[in-house]
């Protein structure tokens, strides 16, 4: 159903400016036209400050529109991954970006049916910034302007999303690792991009694709890189030189991964070549994936987070700190779910909450680094 909304008619009538009654609010100037133009529908919080500010009800700003009826209408889409290789009914999410329609593979819930946009029906072309899938919509709420699509391979984003899915904006996630998310960015088919690839200039990375003052960069983490084991360390591995052991098998990431170009790094460091390790070439695509494969007894270590180690009660070995980083085009920061992001990185709650559940060192997150 739409959402139409009186707020102009009586920002006018209480001879109020839109900078004084964001400032009024706790919004921005551009949150208070994008809810005017009816792009962008606030959270409860802001609609009872709105009421209350203008001495007026929610229901005299804000109406529902006629509800419209339920179509299974068929579309094509960008869908982040391989089309061909997905089955017929694969569950998808879907978002808008940059005027494109792209589709992510949902996480599976523990015990239910991940959340769905669209089933996939058929792969039809290949090609970027090019639908490569033909999908069939379940319904319409994904075209919601305060959903928002992140790339990236860090475990929280489900902790941000929770964070921002109380404040009126959903977060949308691609689990993608830190090369593919800036590569992602570029072609303009994500939000925001994670990253914790540094190199020796703290953002060569970015500016290796960006053009200079094209995008902002904001601190989201310091984590700690390092050996995933399994409960106990049975093997009693204590570094990469124990990778060469015959009764030790690793699971590595993809190239581009971060955890992959560590260990690379590390090995080259030892002089210690990839085909003396056990499991170099059995690929795994995600942190907590590969720390799965750790907790099943299929592996015996893989490098990953101390997020993966501490979700899944294994035991970890810190080799480096890191920093994880949200890159963003810079005319999308005043894109008011965008700005809903960087606010909620700043808030103590926040901070606190991640701290505790994984650990990491929240005490930059939402600065500006660029």
């Amino acid at each position: 159903m739409d959402v139409q909304n009186n707020l102009a008619q009586w920002r006018a009538k209480r001879g109020l400016g839109a900078s004084q009654l964001a400032a009024a609010v706790g919004i921005s100037r551009q949150t208070v036209y994008a809810i005017e133009a009816g792009s962008y529908v606030p959270n409860t919080t802001v609609s009872l400050k709105l009421a209350r500010i203008l001495d007026t009800t929610v229901e005299q700003i804000f109406q529902l529109g006629p509800e419209e009826p339920a179509t299974a209408e068929t579309s094509e889409a960008i869908v982040l991954g391989d089309p061909e290789s997905m089955s017929p009914g694969q569950p998808l999410r879907l978002c808008n970006v940059n005027r494109h329609v792209v589709a992510v593979i949902p996480e599976a819930g523990a015990w239910g049916l991940p959340p769905t946009d669209a089933v996939m029906l058929s792969a039809i072309r290949a090609g970027k910034r090019h639908a490569n899938a033909k999908v069939r919509m379940v319904g319409t709420d994904w075209k919601t302007s305060s959903r928002i699509l992140i790339a990236g391979c860090d475990p929280s984003a489900s902790l941000l999303a929770t964070a921002l899915q109380r404040q009126g904006c959903e977060l949308v996630i691609a689990y993608e690792n830190s090369s593919q998310s800036l590569e992602l960015l570029h072609e303009g088919l994500v939000h925001v991009a994670g990253t914790h690839l540094t190199e020796n200039d703290e953002l060569s990375p970015i500016t290796k694709l960006f053009p200079r003052n094209s995008v902002a960069v904001i601190s989201y983490a310091i984590w700690e890189e390092g050996l995933v084991l399994a409960q106990g360390n049975p093997k009693k591995i204590s570094g990469v030189t124990d990778f060469i052991r015959k009764d030790v098998r690793i699971a590595n990431r993809e190239p581009g991964a971060g955890c992959r170009i560590l260990l690379d790094e590390l090995l080259n460091e030892h002089g210690i070549a990839a085909r003396q390790v056990k499991g170099y070439e059995r690929v795994v695509l995600g942190q907590l994936p590969a720390a799965r494969l750790v907790q099943s007894g299929e592996v015996d270590c893989c490098i990953s987070t101390q997020a993966g180690a501490r979700t899944l009660g294994l035991d970890f070995i810190p080799l480096v700190r890191k920093p994880y980083r949200l890159v963003v085009r810079r005319k999308q920061l005043e894109f008011p779910p965008i700005q809903t992001l960087i606010e909620t990185l700043g808030r103590a709650s926040f901070r606190r909450e991640v701290e505790t559940c994984i650990g990491y060192d929240m005490r930059t997150a939402g600065d500006r680094l660029d």
